[in-house]
């Protein structure tokens, strides 16, 4: 039988509906495929983090070496200890099953982020305050100790507090630390002499190079128990919650560091790691 003209034409419109519809199909699988390739490929980032330092066998943190009460190296000894240090050791244990199973690598407020970041560390726990503008360089745990800025003077000292502060003042503090920030935004116009770290800050104010060293008052409550000539003075004046840093993207290590501090808590060991280092429980 013939088949009239507009009957073919009619037959080849539908065969070129039925491809297209077929090629969009296909097409939306490629990107479903995709899209769960992406999901994947992100899993398997996060993932090879944790990998690789279960393949390494050992954690590398960066901590402080000067700050004492959370990490202090003896000279004679060679030992680094504080708070930090047993978080540390936690994290270290709940990844690789052996708190000793870690390296601990000397950062300060100026070089934790750009180490971490080089690849030298897995992680920072150092003091760190958790700020909007360090989130935008590396990922942050939760909250694992909570400060506050203050100042440390010699007793005797003028200086009862932040509102005895003024522009004449010498503050003396640690390069990126946000203690200088912080400082600079109370009282403008003062004078700020910034050291490569805490302890070389803490030698100038004993040499009388500035009238007030400033940072969190856990770290200024250490300098003062090794020098009784030296106090901390007035209340707080800023909140600094404390993290733990990783390099962005790693959230399986954030999840680690933030089950371990979970079960820290639970179980009783972090208020003892806190009453061992601080003198006291944490508040509830």
């Amino acid at each position: 039988m013939k088949m009239s003209k507009s009957f073919k034409v009619l037959s080849v419109l539908m065969i070129a509906a039925m491809l297209v519809i077929a090629g969009c199909g296909n097409n939306k699988g490629k990107n479903d495929n995709a899209a769960g390739g992406n999901a994947a490929g992100g899993a398997a980032a996060d993932s090879a983090a944790i990998a690789k330092i279960k393949e390494r066998g050992k954690l590398l943190v960066g901590v402080k070496f000067d700050t004492r009460l959370f990490g202090l190296k003896d000279p004679t000894s060679g030992k680094v200890e504080g708070f930090d240090i047993d978080i540390s050791k936690a994290i270290a244990k709940k990844i690789l099953g052996d708190e000793n199973a870690i390296e601990l690598k000397e950062v300060t407020s100026k070089t934790r982020i750009p180490m971490l970041n080089n690849g030298e560390i897995d992680m920072v726990v150092a003091t760190m305050t958790i700020t909007e503008d360090r989130k935008k360089e590396v990922d942050f745990s939760d909250v694992y100790f909570q400060a506050g800025q203050s100042l440390l003077v010699k007793k005797g000292s003028p200086i009862t507090g932040l509102e005895s502060v003024t522009k004449d003042t010498k503050i003396l503090g640690s390069k990126g630390a946000t203690s200088i920030k912080n400082i600079k935004e109370k009282v403008p116009g003062v004078t700020v002499l910034e050291f490569d770290n805490y302890q070389d800050a803490f030698s100038a104010l004993k040499a009388g190079q500035g009238d007030a060293l400033t940072t969190d008052d856990a770290i200024l409550y250490g300098m003062a128990s090794q020098d009784p000539g030296f106090e901390v003075v007035g209340k707080p004046f800023t909140d600094e919650p404390y993290g733990i840093a990783v390099q962005k993207g790693n959230a399986d290590v954030v999840k680690a560091i933030n089950d371990t501090l979970a079960e820290l808590k639970a179980n009783g060991e972090y208020d003892a790691i806190y009453t061992k280092w601080i003198g006291k429980a944490p508040a509830k």
